[in-house]
């Protein structure tokens, strides 16, 4: 199994590329970014500078990923997806000189292991999309995100809980705490506000 890279995309030389990943049109992979393995680089998206990526990850078409974000393995990045890394953006300092690099500090944005980011969806510099999270489509995160948690609206607020098959879970009857995924029966347990998966 060997990368393949087409020909319209930018990939750094100093990019680090695992086995089996796929760049397709127009995307762009910066200086010192490292991708695992199976990954797949959609069209015209957007890897910035020292971006760690995990195997298996999929970055649909037009995701930006701005630096210095982390995604573990198995992430999905939906269509025009924007990982922010600019508490306070500004083109110019307050007087007037254009910014540059060194006027300011990138925070990343950390996506656990499994967790899936709908289209449009933007998350705000310096959050944590916990592990099997999902955030639906056109959501804004400004706060971290619990594992396997269901968040949606501007800003994104926990609407329910999700297992590893992204299935929306359902709370047993009779046994309040205890949640059910109805497609793999994977149980998990609910406590101060955080969802684990019972063993």
């Amino acid at each position: 199994m060997s990368v393949r890279i087409q020909p319209t995309s930018q990939v750094d030389e100093t990019a680090e590329l695992g086995e089996g990943t796929t760049v397709w049109e127009l995307a762009q992979i910066r200086e010192e970014a490292r991708l695992g393995r199976g990954c797949i680089v959609g069209r015209g998206a957007y890897v910035g500078p020292g971006v760690r990526i995990g195997d298996n990850v999929k970055l649909q078409n037009y995701a930006l990923v701005y630096e210095p974000a982390v995604l573990g393995d198995g992430v999905f990045i939906g269509p025009a997806v924007v990982l922010t890394n600019d508490f306070y953006p500004r083109a110019v300092d307050p007087d007037g000189r254009q910014k540059r690099g060194g006027d300011w500090e990138a925070s990343g944005v950390v996506v656990a292991e499994g967790a899936s980011l709908g289209a449009r969806s933007v998350c705000v510099a310096g959050v944590r999309i916990g592990r099997w999270a999902l955030v639906a489509a056109g959501a804004v995160v400004s706060r971290d995100v619990p594992d396997f948690a269901l968040v949606a609206g501007v800003p994104a607020r926990r609407i329910g809980w999700v297992g590893r098959a992204g299935v929306r879970l359902a709370e047993r009857a009779g046994e309040p705490g205890v949640w059910e995924c109805p497609r793999t029966g994977a149980l998990h347990e609910e406590k101060d506000g955080t969802l684990v998966e019972r063993s």
